[in-house]
């Protein structure tokens, strides 16, 4: 596995040589212009016949097709037509978010001994990286033949001070729709002065389809016996508690609307990180979600220590989006593996701190299949 992560760790920094994309699975068309900067759309196929389109724009991920039961495809991931409805605002559907991702309390936090203070985009607290944070930057964008089947790799470097934060990030993302019907993605990252780094993809998923409704009757296991109370507004207490006999446990699967009602009602849903079972870095199973007309079947792992499972609460139909759809609550769920939220304001948590000489990876892996 280590000699794996390091050959990926390569691909991902653009190390390696791969050969160049072919028309037959990957094309490229003009989507606009943000900031006086080219925006590309690119569309990925692999041999099965699924398809997905990404945008180099926050390397958000437009559609994701795959096939249900009966070899129907649908696509299944929320999201927009068009490059102007993205910049005008969205809740970060299918985007790279970060510096950091999830809440920050108060966007305040020390780093050898220098506090910092971050914008502020979610009442008291810094939320996704700020204001303009990476699901708003144009990446260079560099499709690719893999082995294990296309994929593009983005790249940027987040300045100095880039939304208060400290140290030059040098970032890689890879996106690969293997052959074995998953989509990897991959997060490098390293910097030239100490800093604190935890991207997350931040797809909201619907299995029976983008327009299809409600995600209650998805049927969820997530792999975690605790997950981390949080106050109303959203920010980690700092405990760990466990998930047996709260709504919070899906060690045993059941459907997300079982207990929704449940929830403390200021956040009408969930909005909650779990901690995964396993340790450090450990590649391991996060969640398995199915939803039952369609026989469609997510399965995600990832090198993650949390997992954020939200339900799409704050979804409320202002949200338009593909074919003229409007996105009502919960009609889309988004699992982000991630550290956890408020990580570096919490020091006993995994560490969220990155130095020059170390490297950043993130890993999440999800497989599609059907039942």
């Amino acid at each position: 596995m280590k000699q794996k992560i390091v050959f990926l760790m390569a691909m991902a920094i653009g190390s390696l040589s791969v050969a160049a994309a072919t028309p037959e699975n990957i094309s490229v068309e003009d989507w606009g212009v943000f900031n006086g900067q080219q925006v590309k759309l690119y569309t990925l196929e692999n041999e099965n016949g699924l398809k997905m389109r990404v945008t180099n724009f926050g390397c958000i991920i437009t559609e994701l097709h795959v096939p249900d039961r009966d070899g129907n495809m649908a696509d299944i991931v929320l999201g927009h037509d068009n490059l102007h409805a993205y910049i005008a605002g969205h809740p970060y559907f299918g985007a790279i978010v970060g510096r950091f991702a999830n809440r920050i309390d108060g966007g305040r936090f020390e780093l050898d001994g220098k506090a910092y203070q971050l914008p502020l985009n979610d009442g008291a607290n810094h939320l996704h990286g700020g204001v303009n944070g990476f699901d708003r930057q144009v990446w260079n964008a560099t499709p690719m033949n893999t082995p294990d089947g296309p994929a593009i790799r983005f790249q940027r470097v987040s300045p100095d001070g880039e939304e208060g934060y400290p140290g030059n990030l040098d970032m890689a993302v890879v996106y690969t729709l293997t052959n074995d019907d998953e989509l990897k993605t991959e997060m490098v990252a390293t910097t030239d002065a100490p800093t604190i780094v935890n991207l997350a993809q931040h797809n909201y998923w619907n299995l029976a389809g983008h327009d299809s409704g409600p995600i209650t009757d998805h049927v969820f296991h997530i792999n975690a016996p605790y997950f981390t109370p949080a106050s109303e507004n959203l920010i980690p207490t700092g405990e760990f508690a466990s998930v047996e006999g709260t709504p919070f446990d899906f060690t045993e699967p059941r459907a997300a609307g079982d207990r929704i009602g449940d929830i403390d009602a200021a956040i009408g849903g969930y909005d909650h990180n779990f901690v995964l079972a396993g340790e450090g870095d450990e590649y391991r199973l996060a969640a398995r979600v199915s939803e039952p007309t369609s026989g469609r079947v997510m399965t995600l792992h990832t090198n993650q220590p949390g997992i954020q499972f939200y339900s799409g609460n704050f979804l409320d139909g202002s949200d338009v989006g593909k074919g003229g759809v409007a996105y009502e609550r919960y009609t889309g769920f988004c699992l982000e593996t991630q550290h956890f939220p408020d990580s570096i304001n919490n020091p006993d948590w995994p560490s969220v701190i990155l130095r020059p000489g170390q490297a950043y990876y993130h890993l999440m892996v999800s497989k599609f299949t059907t039942e």
